[in-house]
This record gives structure tokens, sequence and C-alpha cells, in this order.
């Protein structure tokens, strides 16, 4: 299980250790992941690669022959070890405590409909293009918008090193799927898929289901948090310059009391 530290209103650092337990969707998704993975390996030995030319999202495949299982399948194949191995130590990272908040059941509808929802963007983008995508990424995209908005002061280390809140973090990876989304390459990354997941994510969360979570995401919302975190600083700040001019000057009959 994480660690949060923090208190007085000040962001919570998460410290991700060996001590992490996994949530029953979260550990499940992760061995389909592998196992599947692994499948590829053998099938590409065996037979060239037609488990990911039968159930890779190929758009072609579901407008014009109807493969509309493609549009699930994707998201459990993958194109390498790095590839896999950043998907899941994203879905392990993010994934786990929203499914501790939000329960196992929730926590699998929302990684399908936003897995789910990056392919029908992604088929939508291109109707016709034999181009097969595959990847959990659109999934995982969501995650981390939906890590963001309930977790939206918490502090991630990116690279161990640079901190950025969790909030910003999501709409800054977002961001660059957006523009790299205008590309007509990337470099084999498939940006739409990644802006599919989270778009589809906010919209899941919008039509009721966050309210129900728990979440607040509205502008409004959000512009309201944003004043109360602020004034909550600025109290602190005044806070801690009187209690250390009550340190310096003890015996000042003026001096400012809580």
């Amino acid at each position: 299980m994480s660690r949060h530290f923090g208190g007085g209103g000040r962001p919570a650092y998460t410290f991700i250790g060996a001590d992490g337990g996994l949530g029953g969707a979260v550990r499940t998704l992760l061995i389909a992941n592998v196992a599947v993975f692994a499948l590829q390996i053998l099938d590409g030995f065996a037979s060239g690669g037609i488990l990911t030319e039968s159930f890779g999202l190929r758009p072609a495949d579901v407008t014009g022959r109807l493969f509309l299982w493609q549009l699930a399948t994707y998201i459990f194949l993958h194109a390498d070890f790095i590839h896999i191995l950043f998907n899941m130590f994203m879905l392990w990272m993010f994934g786990r405590e929203l499914e501790y908040a939000w329960g196992r059941s929730e926590f699998y509808r929302f990684f399908f409909v936003c897995g789910i929802g990056a392919g029908i963007l992604t088929v939508l983008a291109a109707w016709s293009s034999p181009v097969i995508t595959i990847g959990a990424s659109g999934a995982i995209y969501g995650i981390l918008l939906a890590y963001g908005l309930t977790f939206p002061t918490r502090i991630i280390l990116v690279w161990g090193i640079l901190p950025v809140r969790a909030l910003n973090l999501a709409l800054i990876l977002i961001g660059i799927a957006f523009l790299m989304s205008f590309r007509s390459a990337g470099g084999g990354v498939a940006h739409v898929a990644h802006l599919g997941g989270a778009l589809f994510g906010y919209l899941y969360l919008r039509t009721g289901r966050g309210r129900r979570l728990g979440l607040r995401i509205g502008l409004k919302d959000r512009y309201e948090q944003w004043r109360r975190q602020r004034l909550r600083r600025k109290f602190e700040v005044y806070y801690d310059r009187k209690q250390a001019e009550r340190e310096r000057d003890p015996d000042d009959p003026f001096r400012w009391k809580n």
C-alpha cells in the first residue's frame, strides 16, 4: 500500500514501495495483459503474428468487415516489452488507488469505457486505415485523468526527481497527445487513442458517475477548490510568520495569539 504524508492543507506526497497492494481488478488486468503478451511472443514464432493481425484494431476491418471485437481485444495486445512494461507500470501506479476508492466493478467499467472509447475515436479518425493499433494506453490515459481529478494535489515525482501535481501531470500529457494527434505520423505512437481514452473517461465521469464517486470535476467546482486552497496557503504563510515573531519576542504583550 502506498504511504501518504502531508497535512495542514499542503499537498501529500505518494511513496510507492514494495508494500504496494493490488486490488482484484488491477491484478486481473495485469495478469491478462502479461498472459496475452506471452501468447503474442509464441504466436510470433509459430505463425508470424496472426494473433495481432486478428485481434489488433484495424479501422478498415471494423468499418468494412464489422470486426467489432477488435475495439476491445486490441487493449490486451502490445508491441514489445517496453510498451507493455510502461502501460502496466502506469496501471499499477494509478489504477490501484482508484480501485480502492471506487470498487472493483466500477474500476472495470471505467477501464473498458476508456479503452473502447479510445478505439472508437481511432476508427473515426481513420475509418479506412489498414494500420493496426494495439495497447492499453488509451485506457491508461483515462485512468491518469481520473486519478488527477480524484487526487488533484497529490505530488508525482516524474523521473523520481521532478515534483508535479497529479492533475497538472494529467493535463500536460493529455495536451501533448492532443497536439501530436494533428500529426500524420507520431513515431508509431497512437496519440489519437490516448486522447480518446481521456476524452471518453472525462465524458463518463461527467454523466453523473463523477458525482456518485465523490468527484467534483466541473470548471466552477475546480475554481472554487483552487480558491479555497489559495486562501489556505495564505493563512499558513501568515500563521508561520506570526509563530516566528512569537519565538523571537516571547515577552511582547501584543503578540498574536491563536
